[in-house]
């Protein structure tokens, strides 16, 4: 921004450089690329992400149902091997053992994890997969548009960060481009650096 503002400052000083109006015109394009491209790819990526998500929930919907199930025996705490910050963060979920029926009529029986309270012998819901199984719940529409977001905004920032790394590289050639003319420059005059005006 700053190239871009000592441009339009600079633009009739005859000291102005034809490198440092690439550089300006460079640092202007990549914020107008930055400003234009990266809300497109985020909206862009957000749009095909909730799509994808809107499709795959319809799918877990659609292949997943509620059976009742048996408590046999029930864990409030998590078992040892599992994840102590998990298990801080859901201290309300209860683990079960159940069984429970299947879509075949084959007996199902498994440790689920519910939040609902049940004792051993009362019967609670639970999903479970087209083979009886059990499994999550389908995802819901606010999952999906929420992780849609998430996606579009990684979306865009990587949008940003890619334009950003290309102007920095060019910027990195016109430097090296520059110091090769000035080593050029010095080279042709260097030797006779001092003896301008001497008499000999």
């Amino acid at each position: 921004m700053r190239a871009i503002v000592g441009l339009w400052r600079w633009r009739g000083n005859p000291l102005c450089r034809r490198s440092d109006r690439r550089e300006a015109w460079l640092a202007l394009g990549a914020v107008i690329l930055v400003v234009v491209i990266a809300p497109l790819a985020g909206w862009l990526g957000a749009s095909a992400a909730h799509g994808a998500l809107l499709k795959n929930a319809e799918e877990q919907r659609q292949g997943r149902q509620q059976v009742w199930a048996v408590a046999e025996s029930v864990q409030d705490r998590a078992p040892l091997d599992a994840d102590p910050e998990s298990a801080s963060q859901q201290p309300d979920r209860r683990h079960v053992v159940a069984h429970w029926a299947g879509p075949d009529g084959e007996t199902h029986k498994s440790t689920v994890t519910t939040k609902q309270r049940v004792q051993p012998g009362e019967r609670f819901r639970i999903w479970t997969d087209a083979e009886g199984l059990a499994t999550r719940s389908p995802m819901s529409s606010q999952t999906a548009s929420s992780y849609a977001a998430l996606a579009g905004l990684a979306a865009g920032a990587g949008a940003a960060g890619l334009m950003e790394a290309g102007r920095r590289l060019t910027m990195r050639q016109l430097l090296r481009r520059r110091y090769a003319l000035w080593d050029a420059e010095w080279s042709r005059i260097g030797p006779d650096w001092g003896r301008t005006g001497s008499s000999n």
